[in-house]
């Protein structure tokens, strides 16, 4: 029925009552052992006034302890010592009302205050615990999974409890120290279950039966993967992270490949981000695709005062702006000069980031020149109105790809590194970033992995031993702005991207992350220009910088007016390839 149904009105009004009454048995309870069991009249005479002095204080101090919101079943230690204050804050101040006005409670034994202490706390704190030792009692341990916990932080009792109360549908039988922090853990105990080390994993699953684990949420990810590896292997098939919402409630979720492959930087700078961004007039290209529309929402974070986002998609540019209500969008394709000549001088932008270009290495291959048109000449435009607009800083994202390129796409990044480095940048300092693979992007093979495993498999591979880097998109971004940060002008940046990842052992962790049935691994073959491992530098003349996680590649010197004439040859040339070579002798083309 609708009125028996618990809500905080009712909660509230429920301990409100329930306290009353425990509050007058244990005043009563401490009269009855002060005097041993026979309470003169005289001190029976102001016990109602002294009983609504107690009470009174009690409850106030209680609700003021948010006592009287918290739902029942999940009643723990934090409520229970906010139960303890409120008690210390009551009894003193009946303590201080009893020496300061000693004739109000007249006659009235002072012993009381301490017994009555001890017992409203038994009572009070007894009363709210019931329900949880009466639902763990209660609850069918066959009707939940034997479940390890990973990972101890100051989250874990929480979890705990929130495992225990029933209604997770998780029951734990272990937990694995896995940080040397909390080594010294080993064989002691957390609410009763047992903490041991990652090399028992194995054992706690056979003896205990375990098919259920749940990762702490704040464990770091490069411990993360190895211990998803070693649950994997001894036959742990339902893998789950738990994050904390509010300091209190936990949610248990997904574990996500994502979650696996994050390498998490160490020395990511949002201070010096934000430094650099803040309060600038900031225009993006590509502003719609994955890596733009990331940036565009990064620059905003960090306090961009004005956002001017282009992009030759109508679809694409309308999402970032419903994202972005207050951003200027510009329906523009980069090859336009004139026009993006027009809106670069309007904008007047103290920061431009170039990300437009045609990205997919199959589509570049079977059209040649609309890549070169809009990667080498729409990126040439947009350096050259940049530069004419005396922008103070110019920052173009390129690819892993453009080392040692195979494909028309990587080649032709590879020469807007070169006009970038080379270019009379006059006033504007020139930046290029080159990273890999991007998780979350449009063009990321784990969005194509779940299509194919959700409509039942095979999942395809182009070659068993084909190798990628991966990083979040917006940690990515987050870099690009930093080493922007930093640069003094002609830099070519390279992102620490952490260790490749083998394609097929990323197919086979998703089947286990996401299938529920069987799926079969095919193998084709490599596609047009499509290498086997990608690359981040040309070779080891790195420099280093400040930040472990961004370096500086060696710089490329070309003669600007021979490279501006071969550029302009690639748009009427019937052999682009060729001219590609030419231009990027490092281009090994397998057509």
């Amino acid at each position: 029925m609708q009125w028996l149904r618990p809500n905080n009105a009712k909660r509230i009004l429920f301990f409100l009552i329930s306290d009353t009454l425990l509050s007058l048995f244990t005043l009563y309870s401490a009269y009855l052992l002060r005097f041993n069991f026979e309470i003169p009249n005289e001190f029976l005479t102001p016990f109602s006034l002294i009983a609504a002095t107690f009470i009174i204080l009690k409850l106030i101090f209680i609700y003021g302890f948010k006592n009287y919101s918290i739902i029942w079943r999940f009643y723990g230690l934090e409520e229970a010592k906010n139960l303890f204050f409120a008690h210390i804050l009551t009894y003193g101040i009946i303590a201080l009302i009893h020496i300061v006005f000693p004739s109000l409670f007249y006659p009235f034994p002072r012993s009381v205050i301490i017994i009555d202490l001890v017992l409203s706390l038994i009572f009070l704190g007894s009363f709210r615990l019931s329900k949880r030792i009466i639902l763990g009692i209660g609850t069918p341990r066959e009707s939940l999974q034997p479940t390890l916990l990973i990972g101890i932080s100051p989250n874990t009792a929480n979890l705990i409890k929130s495992t225990l109360n029933g209604e997770s549908g998780y029951y734990p039988l272990g937990i694995i120290a896995v940080q040397e922090k909390n080594h010294n853990m080993i064989g002691s105990t957390i609410q009763n279950i047992t903490v041991s080390g990652l090399d028992h994993i194995g054992d706690l699953v056979a003896s205990k039966k375990i098919t259920a684990a749940i990762i702490d949420g704040t464990l770091p990810n490069e411990y993360l993967r190895e211990t998803y590896q070693l649950l994997s292997d001894a036959g742990v098939n339902e893998i789950k992270r738990s994050r904390l919402l509010d300091n209190t409630a936990n949610r248990i979720e997904e574990l996500s490949v994502e979650d696996l492959l994050a390498r998490h930087p160490k020395d990511l700078d949002t201070p010096i981000i934000g430094a650099f961004i803040h309060g600038k007039k900031v225009l993006i290209t590509g502003a719609g695709g994955s890596i733009g529309s990331e940036i565009a929402l990064q620059c905003h974070r960090f306090g961009a005062a004005h956002l001017v986002l282009i992009d030759h998609s109508e679809y694409n540019l309308y999402q970032i702006g419903e994202r972005l209500p207050s951003a200027q969008l510009h329906l523009c394709n980069i090859i336009d000069r004139p026009l993006l000549d027009e809106i670069m001088h309007d904008a007047s932008p103290e920061i431009v980031i170039h990300a437009a270009a045609y990205k997919h290495v199959p589509l570049c291959e079977t059209n040649i020149h609309a890549a070169v048109m809009n990667n080498v000449i729409g990126s040439r435009n947009l350096i050259d109105s940049a530069i004419a607009n005396n922008v103070s800083k110019i920052v173009i994202i390129s690819t892993d790809k453009a080392v040692r390129p195979t494909n028309v796409m990587g080649a032709t990044k590879r020469v807007v590194e070169l006009y970038a480095q080379n270019v009379d940048s006059r006033n504007s300092e020139i930046v290029s970033v080159r990273f890999g693979n991007v998780l979350g992007s449009s063009g990321s093979v784990i969005p194509k992995f779940k299509a194919q495993i959700e409509a039942g498999g095979p999942i395809t591979i182009t070659h068993p031993e084909v190798t990628r880097y991966f990083m979040l998109i917006n940690e990515a971004c987050q870099l690009v702005l930093q080493a922007a940060a930093i640069a003094k002008g002609g830099e070519l940046f390279i992102l620490d991207m952490g260790e490749p990842v083998k394609i097929i052992d990323l197919a086979h962790t998703m089947i286990r992350l996401y299938a529920t049935e069987p799926i079969q691994i095919v193998t084709t073959k490599l596609r047009p220009g499509e290498k086997l491992y990608e690359e981040l530098l040309i070779d080891e003349s790195e420099q280093k910088t400040t930040y472990e996680s961004i370096m500086i590649a060696r710089p490329s010197h070309y003669d600007i007016l021979s490279l501006n004439r071969e550029i302009d040859a690639l748009t009427t040339s019937s052999d682009p390839r060729t001219l590609l070579r030419h231009i990027v002798p490092e281009f090994i083309d397998p057509a």
